[in-house]
């Protein structure tokens, strides 16, 4: 892992300078909390906008019979926030000094595969239990009731259905005429808004968001502290747009969506504030954007089914873009 000290350090210095500006009035803050439009007891957020009929518009996006995955190959030297890590290995369960473990008489063998590692590493979705303020998450959700070590007591991404909708890309990079957006660079409402407009790309209820910056194709493999240690994304402004046109998820390929470090006066990782706990809309990150920009992909049909940990608060996922 590349979850050096500099590393750390360097992300989290950020955070604390900008939470100076979410700690004061809290009491005030978390009374105002306003339960979500889908009911009190909701857990799912943005999830509920899913329906047979939005599946089957989505379904009509696939014209060339192609297939494309959102997800990257991860391992234990993928970078990632500090301190998450990734460590496997591969065993040959009780078949030392050549013994038969599967009885076939003639030497059978088999691997499995024991892992330990975080799940919030490579491409993953942020489920609604991930990020809140103030001790609150999604629908009001106070952190000392649901945040067990053994796992979420609400909010597990184990409950999100399958994810299967209309989903859209704006290649930001091209916007701004680069191929790979800086670290730090800001991507904001109005930059989104022209991108979309002059690439054609409608945002409609329901939809997947998701935005090309050139990040993880171009620093991943080749600058791997570099690209942990910041990133171009968007500011708030962009979130509350985002769900004020009612989309189901909003991603990038970047491993943190949000701008880092955040333009002077904002706050971190706020988006995710914006985007989790006060709209229940779903993250999604490090997501393999360039190939379907370099097919001219504009719009497809998404598909998710994540793997159902029960309680966990992120996931490793690898969605399908279908088009």
């Amino acid at each position: 892992m590349f979850n050096t000290p500099f590393t750390a350090r360097s992300v989290l210095r950020v955070a604390g300078a900008a939470a100076l500006g979410l700690g004061l009035a809290a009491p005030a803050l978390a009374q105002d909390c306003q339960p979500s439009k889908w009911g009190a007891d909701d857990q799912l957020g943005a999830a509920n906008m899913l329906s047979p009929e939005r599946t089957l518009e989505a379904a009509k996006l696939i014209k060339q019979g192609k297939s494309q995955p959102l997800g990257i190959t991860i391992g234990p030297d993928t970078p990632a926030f500090a301190p998450r890590s990734l460590s496997m290995q591969v065993i040959q369960p009780n078949q030392t000094r050549g013994k038969d473990a599967l009885g076939y008489g003639g030497g059978g063998v088999y691997n499995d595969d024991v892992i330990q590692m975080w799940f919030g590493i490579g491409s993953q979705i942020d489920g609604l239990g991930h990020l809140g303020d103030h001790g609150r998450y999604y629908n009001c959700n106070k952190a000392e009731d649901i945040s067990a070590t053994t796992g979420l007591t609400r909010l597990g991404v184990h409950q999100i259905p399958p994810l299967v909708t209309r989903g859209v890309v704006v290649d930001m990079a091209s916007h701004f005429g680069m191929d790979v957006l800086p670290a730090g660079h800001v991507i904001d409402e109005a930059a989104f808004k022209a991108a979309a407009e002059a690439q054609g790309v409608e945002i409609r209820e329901g939809d997947v968001v998701l935005m090309h910056t050139g990040w993880t194709e171009g620093k991943l493999e080749s600058a791997p502290q570099e690209w942990v240690s910041g990133e171009p994304g968007i500011t708030q402004d962009v979130a509350e747009y985002l769900a004020s046109m009612n989309v189901m998820a909003v991603g990038a390929d970047t491993w943190g969506v949000d701008v880092v470090p955040p333009p002077a006066g904002q706050k971190v990782f706020y988006s995710h504030v914006v985007l989790l706990r006060d709209n229940g809309i779903y993250i999604l990150e490090t997501m393999n954007t360039g190939p379907l920009v370099r097919d001219g992909v504009k719009e497809f049909m998404f598909v998710l089914g994540q793997a159902r940990v029960k309680g966990s608060v992120q996931m490793v996922i690898n969605p399908v873009a279908l088009y």
